[in-house]
């Protein structure tokens, strides 16, 4: 459900493995990494513990590092987990942090076997996470169930929208000093407390629903099945356990993995070394405001991800992370398509799938991209000329109703006519626009494709191959224009044909002459423009740095 790793685009460990991120995941439970504060006691039913990273550093060498190159080897020794945890702490020692939006319940036991005194540790506990908490209607709501033999709503979700009421209802919580029913407090969190009667948001992969249960005996009724119940129902919950708790009820309330969602005190004194382990875990850092991005131009923050955008005049490419001012020329485009019997019509389907998701990537207008659409097998169609549908609806549309020809595989004779009429005035296309040609086959041309692919060249039109099964690679090379790396793809499957059609990408770039004044002026531009880029990136490097220097003195 949530993550403080969740993003766009991967951190990288040193060892150039990526950290497992995504998803493009909301809607299914996360894990957080916490790991018990203190050691587990000897019992069978002891939790697996995470096994933890070992360092040994001679003390007398540490300190004849400065801060930076000390920072460097730990995190050189620590990997992956440590650049994470350090970055995290970064961004909470620099106010960075947010949450997903999350409706958070505290389930608290307060049985007569919790003393006084240990029940406001407990509530200096809930306040000091809270107070690390992205706090508000649109954020992170926060209720507290108080239970013993009965169940009671201290906090809804709905009551307070800022981190200083919140504690102050916190601090003003009392024990009731009963019995253990955890099983029934479970229930009314899911009944109640999670209702949207008391606040909750409706159920959405976009909002984060957590409970954590803090208990320090064994509950005199069934947890098992109202634990699975409340998991089902999206609830994520965190099992804290506090002296002779039984940790087999941990392990039955606790989602997986248990080893993220059971943690384990020896006494209501230490529970607050949990405090920075949930703050941490609820963090999730502005990786646009810590510069922790690749965005070439403009960086978009979302809670724990980011996603790059453009300047007006420029198209984000195909990594998602630069811009390009090309796309926006103005370009006739038309497909040349393969219909022969080879093909067969549920593959003809794919094809024209492949042909939408190409427009899809297209600035179709009026005055921009025209799209025109051709179709051959032993002879050449006409599905539709270009400039005749101006706007991606009405274009996808025909594409969809192309019917299949099937026959044979005349691909010189397909390209000729390309040449000859599909780039032709009078078959709609516009003078002095850029010319791109995209041709898909599957199989070995029965006639010469050699005069009329290099006549398609010859004439400034940029032309892309695209082959499937049983297409001649030597044959789409020689359609393709050059660099034939960029202009040429292949692949056995039809399936895979999406893929292909995330990396053809249409750029269409007036070249700049090298000779001419206003070309050297825009290369200075753009180095200009890459030196202040990088000059930016030292300056949120250095920053970062200087926090974490900070927090190791």
């Amino acid at each position: 459900m949530f993550s403080r790793n969740l993003r766009t685009f991967h951190l990288r460990p040193l060892g150039g493995t990526s950290l497992p991120t995504r998803q493009h995941g909301a809607g299914k439970p996360s894990q957080h990494s916490l790991s018990p504060a203190v050691s587990l006691p000897p019992w069978p039913e002891t939790p697996r513990v995470r096994p933890s990273v070992s360092l040994s550093l001679d003390f007398n060498v540490a300190m004849t590092l400065t801060p930076p190159l000390l920072l460097a080897l730990m995190l050189g020794l620590m990997g992956a987990q440590a650049t994470v945890d350090l970055r995290t702490a970064a961004a909470m020692a620099a106010g960075l942090c947010k949450t997903r939006p999350t409706d958070l319940v505290f389930i608290v036991d307060s049985s007569r076997s919790v003393r006084p005194s240990e029940f406001e540790q407990v509530k200096v506990f809930l306040a000091k996470v809270i107070e690390g908490l992205d706090v508000g209607p649109n954020a992170t709501r926060v209720g507290v169930v108080n239970y013993a033999s009965r169940v009671k709503n201290e906090v809804s979700l709905k009551t307070h929208r800022t981190k200083a009421a919140l504690v102050k209802a916190v601090t003003k919580v009392e024990p009731l000093s009963t019995g253990t029913m955890t099983g029934l407090a479970i229930q009314f969190a899911l009944n109640v407390a999670f209702s949207e009667n008391e606040g909750a948001r409706a159920k959405s992969p976009d909002i984060s629903k957590v409970a954590i249960i803090v208990t320090d005996g064994r509950p005199q009724d069934n947890v098992k099945e109202v634990a699975q119940r409340a998991r089902d129902a999206g609830i994520e919950i965190f099992a804290i356990g506090v002296g002779r708790v039984d940790m087999s009820t941990l392990k039955q309330m606790a989602s997986e993995p248990l080893d993220e969602h059971v943690d384990y005190v020896e006494s209501y004194s230490v529970i607050e070394k949990l405090t920075k382990k949930f703050q941490e875990a609820f963090c999730v850092s502005d990786l646009c405001a810590t510069g922790d991005h690749d965005c070439q131009q403009v960086c978009i923050s979302s809670p724990g991800s980011y996603k790059c955008a453009c300047k007006e005049g420029f198209t984000l490419m195909d990594d998602g992370r630069t811009c390009s001012a090309c796309s926006n020329t103005a370009t006739d485009v038309v497909f040349l398509i393969d219909g022969s019997k080879s093909v067969r019509p549920e593959n003809f389907e794919l094809v024209k799938k492949w042909i939408n998701q190409i427009v899809d990537k297209l600035d179709v207008s009026d005055s921009k991209a025209h799209v025109g659409l051709v179709q051959y097998s032993s002879l050449v169609r006409q599905e539709f000329p270009l400039g005749r549908h101006n706007n991606k609806k009405d274009l996808k549309e025909a594409v969809k109703k192309m019917a299949y020809m099937e026959r044979g595989t005349m691909t010189g004779q397909a390209l000729r006519y390309l040449t000859d009429k599909s780039f032709s005035v009078g078959h709609g296309a516009r003078p002095g626009v850029s010319k791109v040609g995209i041709v898909f086959t599957d199989g070995r041309s029965q006639d010469y494709i050699g005069e009329a692919a290099k006549k398609a060249k010859e004439m400034g039109f940029k032309m892309y191959a695209v082959g499937v099964g049983n297409a001649v690679e030597d044959e789409l090379k020689e359609i393709a224009s050059e660099p034939t790396r960029e202009h040429y793809f292949y692949t056995a499957d039809f399936k895979a044909m999406t893929q292909i059609a995330k990396k053809l990408q249409i750029n269409i770039c007036q070249e700049d002459d090298p000779c001419e004044c206003d070309s050297l002026v825009k290369f200075q531009k753009k180095v200009e423009e890459a030196l202040q880029a990088l000059t930016k990136k030292l300056e949120s490097m250095s920053k970062r740095i200087a926090l974490l220097e900070n927090k190791i003195v």
